[in-house]
Order: C-alpha cells, then sequence, then structure tokens
C-alpha cells in the first residue's frame, strides 16, 4: 500500500510538472531589443536629433587641433605677445569644448536611455499580449536559463510580430 501511494504521488507531480512546462515559455528579449531598435530607427531618430550639436563639436575639435598646431610650429618664432595671445585662446578654446563635449555626452546618453525606456515598456507589452493570447503563465528571458528542454515553447518570433 506505501509504495503504491508513493507512485501515486510521483505520476502526479510529474504529470503536474508535464502540466505546468506547457505553460511556460522562453523569449530572447536581446534579439527583440535589437531587432525592434533596427526596425523603429531609434539610432537614425538620436543620430538625427544630435547632429547639430555633434557637427558643432566636430568643428570646434578642428580648429582646436588648427591653433595648438599652430603654437606648435610656429610658437618659437612669434613675438610673445602673440604667443600669449594664441596660448590663452587655445586653453579657453580648449575649456569650451570639454564642457560642451561633456554635456553632449551626458544629453545624448540621458535620450538614449529614454528611448531604450520606450522600447523595453513595448516589447513587454508585446511578451504580456502573446502569454495571454498563448495561455502561458511564466515567460523567461532565454539568456536566464542554463538548460531548456525543446518542449519548452520560444515566443521570441510571436512577440517580434507583435510589437511591429
Amino acid at each position: 500500500m506505501k509504495k503504491w501511494l508513493i507512485a501515486a504521488g510521483v505520476g502526479l507531480a510529474m504529470a503536474t510538472s508535464a502540466q505546468a512546462a506547457d505553460k511556460i515559455a522562453i523569449v530572447n528579449m536581446s534579439n527583440l531589443f535589437q531587432q525592434v531598435a533596427q526596425n523603429t530607427g531609434v539610432s537614425k531618430t538620436l543620430e538625427n536629433e544630435f547632429k547639430g550639436r555633434a557637427s558643432e563639436l566636430q568643428r570646434m575639435e578642428g580648429d582646436l587641433k588648427t591653433k595648438m598646431q599652430r603654437l606648435q610650429r610656429d610658437g618659437a618664432t612669434m613675438k610673445a605677445s602673440e604667443r600669449s595671445k594664441l596660448e590663452k585662446d587655445v586653453m579657453t578654446q580648449r575649456e569650451s569644448f570639454s564642457s560642451k563635449a561633456q554635456s553632449f555626452e551626458q544629453d545624448r546618453a540621458r535620450r538614449s536611455n529614454e528611448e531604450r525606456g520606450k522600447l523595453v515598456t513595448r516589447i513587454q507589452s508585446a511578451v504580456k499580449k502573446v502569454a495571454d493570447d498563448q495561455s502561458i503563465d511564466l515567460v523567461v528571458d532565454a539568456s536566464t536559463v542554463a538548460y531548456n528542454s525543446s518542449s519548452i515553447k520560444d515566443i521570441t518570433s510571436d512577440v517580434l510580430k507583435q510589437v511591429k
């Protein structure tokens, strides 16, 4: 009798785990993120948004390099007052460039994070919709799973269709 109860318990546990496996799916979030970012053109949008400031920084950098080369090349033959004026100009321009470059990087990083957050929200909504439509109880990121059997459903392509 005791063996029969143990066998029944093991059978019930196996049936429950098999049934639970049908309600679990994996999704490749990094792959989704890359594809959705490409499809929506987020990088182009950000590039266009910061194009003017990037061009200005490139122009400032070129002008600064030219002045530094001139100072290095002609500094020994310049009048002291002229050299001093050029050195001060280079220092002022270097500080201005550094400040603008730092501000540019901070703004670009902030906007990039905002856009990334929007994409993650869209992807999470699509995952939830697909999971609801397919009666899936648990969706796990494929990169966090050490092992999954072939019976675990991968809904990455379904989520990608939903996001588009």
